[in-house]
């Protein structure tokens, strides 16, 4: 019997979650290189993953999970990434599922999580797919990029816009208005991978791209990005724990930030283990002295350091707050959504300046691709151009909303 099964008769502490997380490290770690080869995670490890029982951390009590919070979810997503970025991103994006799955109608949770299954489940954010209303549902077409773990999964979330249509809606269905966006919830088997996964930054997400014709979502699949912002949604209203009123882009834009800050911690955990009784080279009057009695090497050492150290007490506390403040009974203001998105993105940018200081004291050593420090400097900077956590899109989004500008972004 797996772990996850055994752990939905005791429910394992979140301490016991994270301790088998950090469990995992060791193997994701020694696997990083042929992840990226691979450009997806190994069977062996997606099962793993399964068997910790960490898909469940944040499921709904009602659907076989432990119900914890983003808090939970954050720290288990921070101690994968630091073993592997490509991993961390997937299983962040697994854990975060357990919230933002349970905002959908009430239907569609049942039909995901039916029985005892344990499904990963891709999302694509961006609109760019059309939906077209028809008798109990949309037809679903569009071409989607970043599709992560599409290839592990059994569901995918997509963006798309509600397209007019030109037949009167039947009785007892009131479809979205036209242009209004909405995510919608279908099975793999309706969609169609397209491999263009050919990159130098998590390359072991497997983010290809989705291709679907003509498919039709009935209704209780979908859920609208006003309800889905506002944390005001059917499955909100469903379930009793406040957790599941949490807006998505407070959990969802975290978790993504959690894989750059994870990927920085490991990467100062592996230049501190490499310069310890790390040499120079040097054929002159530099040779032969070691490198920790520099004292470049010490004060970059910490400044990365304290930046990811800063990164992670961001992420954490802005987390803690907003949980708080839903079992309050609080609503969270778009003030407190604003400045949270910008702390992500902030979060998301000194461990990029974590991983850019630690790259630049790694010297030859560094250029190769088994060096884990210049792997984490790839992947940082690649969760970084993620939209939801570029710095000048959401820094400048916060600005505006700070001078009474009307916001321009996500949030």
């Amino acid at each position: 019997m797996s772990l996850a099964r055994t752990a939905c008769d005791t429910v394992p502490s979140p301490q016991e979650l994270i301790a088998r997380a950090r469990a995992m490290v060791p193997q994701i770690r020694a696997l990083a290189q042929d992840t990226e080869r691979n450009r997806t995670l190994f069977a062996h490890v997606v099962e793993r993953i399964r068997e910790a029982g960490l898909l469940r951390a944040c499921r709904p009590r009602e659907f076989g999970g432990f119900e914890y919070d983003g808090e939970v979810a954050l720290k288990i997503a921070l101690t994968i990434s630091a073993g592997c970025a490509s991993t961390g991103w997937i299983v962040n994006g697994a854990l975060a599922n357990g919230i933002s799955l349970a905002h959908w109608p009430i239907a569609a949770q049942r039909e995901v999580w039916a029985g005892d299954a344990d499904p990963f489940i891709f999302a694509c954010f961006a609109p760019t797919g059309t939906a077209v209303p028809v008798a109990g549902g949309y037809r679903l077409s569009g071409r989607w990029s970043f599709a992560s773990g599409c290839d592990i999964a059994e569901w995918g979330k997509l963006g798309a816009l509600i397209a007019p249509s030109d037949a009167e809606p039947p009785a007892g269905f009131a479809p979205g208005r036209a242009g209004e966006g909405a995510f919608f919830l279908l099975p793999v088997a309706d969609c169609e991978i397209i491999d263009e996964w050919f990159v130098c930054g998590l390359a072991g997400t497997g983010s290809k791209d989705i291709l679907v014709r003509d498919a039709f979502v009935p209704e209780h699949r979908v859920l609208r990005f006003s309800d889905a912002r506002a944390g005001t949604t059917p499955g909100g209203r469903h379930h009793k724990n406040p957790i599941y009123r949490m807006p998505l882009l407070i959990l969802g834009a975290s978790m993504l930030a959690s894989t750059a800050v994870g990927a920085a911690r490991g990467a100062l955990e592996a230049y501190l283990e490499m310069t310890a009784g790390r040499k120079t080279r040097g054929a002159l009057a530099g040779g032969n002295l070691r490198m920790a009695e520099f004292a470049t090497v010490q004060l970059r050492f910490a400044e990365a350091a304290a930046a990811v150290e800063t990164a992670e007490l961001i992420l954490l506390t802005d987390m803690r707050g907003a949980t708080d403040q839903l079992r309050a009974g609080a609503d969270i203001t778009v003030a407190e959504r604003i400045r949270i998105r910008r702390n992500q993105a902030y979060a998301t940018r000194l461990a990029v300046q974590a991983v850019e200081t630690l790259n630049a004291a790694t010297g030859g050593a560094g250029l190769h691709l088994s060096n884990p420090i210049q792997r984490a400097w790839r992947d940082a900077n690649a969760v970084a151009r993620h939209v939801s956590l570029n710095w000048d899109a959401v820094g400048t989004m916060y600005g505006q909303h700070a001078f009474g500008l009307e916001p321009r972004g996500q949030y």
